[in-house]
């Protein structure tokens, strides 16, 4: 069983579009899956579950779209709250949020506050975040500091996920098969599982079958497979 799921939740505008419905729709749909996701991440005792919600780049939408993006977002942390709450998830979430709205980051920081005691899973919401930007903040913090050399530890300490493992399993849905700028340095030996289902028809049987196949695989981390 992986300690870390990370997932790029992918084909929300493909399945709005598909069915003739607003994007907005798609992102909607998006959540539900959302819900059911995480409430089996918790239920097969999953230590972390990272969520791609919102990249760096998504600013480049259209502004009605993300405007619409972060109005589901508070929703959703608002709603979830007393759920997280009820399964003793801990809410928290990495990414740069400079850029945010003051009702966005008080929502974000609501909901921080009200897990902060729970001992259960991890939910880790990736909310304006982008890899290449957190291994550039994590370099200029250590140069600030005055570091003169670095190792992986000292860098991994300056990374939003540094309270985190590595993720083991990192799933893709809608068919695209990249990382899209996500969990760079955390994904140097995960292992990846690609699903051709739009997210918002990814159930909990597809999420049981990704970690079915990470249970197949040989994970050697550049050494050599038993005999």
């Amino acid at each position: 069983m992986p300690r870390h799921i990370a997932i790029i939740m992918d084909g929300n505008g493909r399945w709005a579009r598909s069915r003739h419905l607003p994007r907005v729709l798609g992102h909607r749909a998006g959540a539900r899956a959302v819900r059911l996701v995480v409430e089996e991440c918790a239920r097969l005792g999953i230590e972390v579950l990272s969520l791609y919600a919102f990249s760096a780049e998504n600013w480049a939408r259209p502004a009605a779209e993300v405007e619409a993006l972060f109005k589901l977002l508070v929703r959703f942390i608002q709603d979830e709250t007393p759920r997280m709450n009820a399964h003793g998830i801990r809410f928290m979430v990495s990414g740069d949020d400079t850029r945010l709205r003051p009702e966005v980051r008080r929502a974000v920081a609501a909901g921080v506050s009200a897990t902060a005691a729970n001992t259960g899973m991890v939910l880790n919401l990736c909310v304006n975040y982008g890899a290449r930007q957190e291994i550039l903040r994590a370099v200029n913090g250590l140069l600030a500091a005055g570091a003169r050399a670095v190792d992986e530890a000292s860098f991994a300490a300056r990374l939003y996920s540094a309270s985190l493992p590595d993720p083991d399993l990192l799933i893709r849905t809608s068919g695209e098969q990249r990382l899209s700028n996500f969990m760079l340095w955390q994904a140097a030996y995960t292992e990846l599982y690609f699903s051709p289902k739009l997210w918002p028809d990814f159930t909990p049987a597809d999420l049981r079958r990704a970690i079915a196949e990470y249970g197949r695989r040989h994970r050697r981390f550049g050494g050599l497979q038993d005999a």
